[in-house]
């Protein structure tokens, strides 16, 4: 009888008995003449994977073999997201308990509030983009081990916001909601789900010329305008109360996302480049311009919702002309036409208040510096 324990059992013991080769062994002699007949097969039908050979969508080459790579500059994405490494729970809300409470004006927590209702939502969409809708269109590895990382990340990202929630108890089912019935923040979600939704299709085909390019415009949303534009605008209002010592807790874990979210925007915008380039993809100037439009019309309405009256250091006017700044420079960065000519740098302060150049004391808390260093760059 065969026993699957006896490591030391070869098929000549099977073979070469002198009893007559029926049942079990038998059987066991087939399985080993087929398993010896498909190596021989694969031995002289597989290539080996040749970097030049990947490419980001319709490769041919096999999913599962990291290297040779093609696309070094994805593997150090995903170096880098590792040495970022952070946690909610490392930051003390103490302080941001207190000034909630007794610190911050109606319209600074009418803001505050609605950051977080808009961003909770926000967060769980982006997961879901690249989780579902992009990582298996990926046909080199590389690629999908960053955008791997990015889900997680997205989804500490949620747990940062459900954190600060709870930490100052407010009315979670209340705050979660607010993007359904809030038009303005209801609006750059529904704008979002529909380029969501067009990708998100098991028929996709992206050989197909036209879905491809619609592809290309769904990420290239995501990367450059959802988080590239929209996310950036979405900490600004909370940078701007840290920088005037409130909510601060608050303003360091938004620094930790906003690390995030540079690498999350570099590589979409990296990844969406290559594809135009691998794919000589050409895209409708049209379709650009409605797209800058409808993102920039979006982030007025949801402006005008956060700043009925300005609050100290930052205005309606200072939100809706940043977000311009800011789509130049992802149209930029993605070697496309301007889309706000003129536009100002009016939060001069952003960068550096964005970065986290700190010192804590080892002692009283836990360190969540960066090992990466250096001045975070949107550039």
């Amino acid at each position: 009888m065969l026993n699957w324990d006896d490591n030391n059992r070869t098929e000549s013991s099977v073979t070469t008995t002198t009893a007559p080769v029926t049942g079990v062994a038998k059987k066991t002699s087939t399985i080993h003449k087929h398993w010896s007949q498909t190596q021989k097969t694969l031995e002289t039908t597989q290539k080996p994977v040749r970097a030049e050979d990947k490419r980001v969508v319709n490769g041919q080459t096999d999913i599962n073999q990291l290297a040779p790579f093609k696309y070094a500059w994805a593997w150090e994405f995903f170096l880098n997201a590792n040495k970022n490494h952070w946690t909610p729970s490392d930051i003390n809300m103490t302080k941001d308990v207190y000034d909630y409470q007794h610190r911050l004006t109606p319209d600074e927590r009418h803001v505050y509030e609605n950051v977080l209702a808009y961003l909770t939502t926000s967060d769980i969409l982006a997961m879901r983009n690249i989780g579902l809708a992009v990582m298996e269109k990926m046909t080199a590895p590389e690629l999908q081990i960053y955008q791997a990382r990015q889900v997680y990340e997205e989804s500490m990202h949620t747990w940062c916001y459900q954190h600060c929630i709870e930490t100052l108890g407010l009315e979670q089912s209340e705050i979660y909601n607010r993007y359904r019935v809030v038009p303005q923040i209801n609006k750059k979600i529904e704008l979002a789900n529909q380029r969501l939704h067009s990708v998100l299709r098991s028929d996709i085909d992206l050989n197909d010329k036209d879905e491809l390019q619609n592809f290309v415009m769904s990420y290239l949303f995501f990367a450059g305008v959802f988080e590239g534009c929209w996310f950036y605008n979405g900490f600004s209002p909370i940078f701007a109360l840290q920088r005037r010592g409130l909510m601060t807790g608050t303003g360091e874990q938004f620094q930790y996302i906003m690390r995030d979210e540079v690498l999350h925007c570099a590589f979409g915008i990296r990844v969406v480049k290559q594809i135009i380039m691998e794919n000589d993809v050409t895209l409708d100037p049209k379709q650009l311009r409605q797209m800058w439009d409808e993102a920039e019309a979006a982030e007025q309405a949801y402006a005008h919702y956060l700043f009925p009256r300005p609050i100290v250091g930052y205005s309606v006017q200072d939100h809706i002309e940043q977000f311009r700044f800011v789509a130049n420079r992802r149209a930029k960065q993605l070697n496309l036409e301007t889309p706000f000519p003129n536009a100002k740098n009016v939060l001069s302060w952003l960068d550096e208040q964005a970065n986290l150049r700190k010192e804590k004391n080892f002692f009283e808390t836990r360190v969540t510096e960066y090992q990466t260093g250096g001045a975070l760059s949107w550039d």
